[in-house]
């Protein structure tokens, strides 16, 4: 059993990393910052969404595990890729705050497309095997609210191939199409060709 600390304290994420470890043929066990007593917060002062996984995922990989952390956020076309790494703190407030100055910013603008962007990065302590990888999700930011799910931006994200916003569409289908699972479908399948396998 190989032991991966996920850089997060978020149960949801490490539960939704679980399960995606599980298609993995090495046995891996999946911990938190909590599990190994790191108890600290991380600065994230990357400006992409690569460099903050980067950071993440090396806090746990030079207390000797291998570290795994991701960042993600919504770029807009129109906006020049923001809100970007910075999607999160937007407005410097909540949820509803961070969409009603995406609305405003993109009130007069005809160019709606925008993408979600995760990246996970892979960290280990003697960085041999170090990786990361991306997953996109294409869609255009809605004139107004849709949907009462999810969370972040979901609402204003119209996804073409279900015409629904995330905000419409149950999780189950969300996991299948969202740049998170993306990102870990292409996590899982490079751990298969750096991790040992015993079996």
């Amino acid at each position: 059993m190989i032991d991966i600390v996920l850089a997060t304290r978020n149960k949801n994420k490490i539960r939704e990393f679980k399960v995606l470890f599980a298609e993995c043929q090495t046995d891996v066990n999946v911990l938190s910052l909590d599990d190994i007593g790191y108890f600290g917060d991380i600065e994230e002062g990357g400006e992409t969404f690569e460099e903050n996984a980067k950071i993440k995922a090396s806090v746990p990989a030079k207390m000797g595990y291998i570290g795994i952390a991701d960042d993600s956020g919504l770029c807009v076309d129109a906006l020049g890729g923001a809100p970007g790494v910075y999607s999160a703190r937007f407005s410097g407030g909540d949820d509803e705050d961070n969409n009603d100055l995406l609305l405003n910013k993109l009130e007069n603008e005809e160019n709606r497309k925008a993408k979600y962007v995760c990246a996970i990065a892979c960290v280990f302590p003697d960085h041999s095997n170090d990786f990361c990888v991306t997953g996109e999700c294409h869609g255009e930011i809605l004139r107004e609210r849709q949907g009462t799910g999810g969370f972040g931006y979901d609402p204003l994200f119209y996804f073409p191939e279900f015409d629904k916003t995330f905000a419409q569409i149950d999780l189950s289908e969300k996991n299948k199409v969202s740049h998170r699972a993306i990102a870990l479908r292409a996590l899982v399948e490079k751990l298969k060709r750096v991790l040992p396998n015993d079996k």
